[in-house]
């Protein structure tokens, strides 16, 4: 114990948010997504600079969700969401990303306002397995296909030509779309509740560092954009993309 009285506080005016320590243990809350989060961080002197740091940075966290929470009813509400054209937030591998339905032209140029991003830059599409991504691999050599499977489930993103199967508010002006099936849990939680691939792009405006934290990510967009519960990795970065054709690396 810390001999430290308890401490509580919220994330400002009119924020959902809150915080409490207790015997050097401090306990976050965020009601409207039902993620606990907690991390050690002692007592004594400096203890709400400590707080401060959780709280912006998400720095030693560590989230208490479990896949029950994701698959339960999170998941199908989210879902429901992203049926009826909504964005929502969901912890990809490396960094909190933005998901929207890739066939859903509304939803796609929703999410692209959001990151001030053009359509002609294209977006990744992601899925809980290979086997929605059937289509653009079918005429891939064998060693191609081989290739990409073995670095799935992962954070490896591939460029395959797309043949028509995606629209050009996915592609971009390319004649190919960048595909990937996640490892994250919470993303491919999110894909299998809605029954398909899913966007997926850094949550993050044009210009400002991808969000490590979920208070990173509503610093960027407030309380109110849906989010599924989950962790990321503190140390992570967006996934890596590759050509399949010859395998030159666009973004490492």
């Amino acid at each position: 114990m810390s001999g430290l009285p308890d401490r509580l506080g919220n994330f400002g005016p009119g924020s959902a948010g809150v915080w409490r320590v207790h015997g050097g243990r401090l306990s976050i809350a965020i009601p409207g997504d039902l993620v606990w989060y907690h991390s050690d961080i002692g007592g004594g002197a400096g203890v709400w600079g400590k707080v401060r740091a959780c709280l912006l940075h998400g720095a030693g966290m560590a989230m208490n969700s479990g896949p029950e929470l994701h698959s339960r009813w999170r998941a199908p509400q989210l879902a429901a969401s992203l049926w009826a054209g909504g964005v929502v937030a969901c912890p990809a591998e490396g960094v909190w990303g933005l998901s929207c339905d890739p066939f859903d032209e509304g939803a796609v140029l929703d999410l692209l306002a959001m990151k001030q991003r053009e359509v002609s830059k294209g977006l990744i599409v992601v899925g809980a397995s290979s086997d929605v991504f059937a289509d653009v691999l079918s005429d891939l050599s064998s060693q191609q296909r081989e290739t990409m499977l073995a670095s799935w489930p992962g954070p490896n993103t591939w460029l395959v030509p797309h043949k028509g199967f995606f629209p050009t508010w996915i592609t971009g002006d390319s004649d190919e779309v960048a595909i990937r099936v996640t490892s994250s849990p919470a993303l491919a939680t999110l894909c299998s509740a809605f029954g398909g691939p899913l966007v997926s792009t850094s949550a993050n405006p044009a210009g400002l560092s991808p969000p490590h934290s979920i208070w990173e990510l509503r610093r960027y967009f407030g309380m109110a954009l849906p989010a599924m519960p989950g962790a990321i990795d503190p140390a992570g970065k967006p996934s890596t993309i590759r050509r399949v054709d010859d395998g030159s690396v666009i973004r490492g």
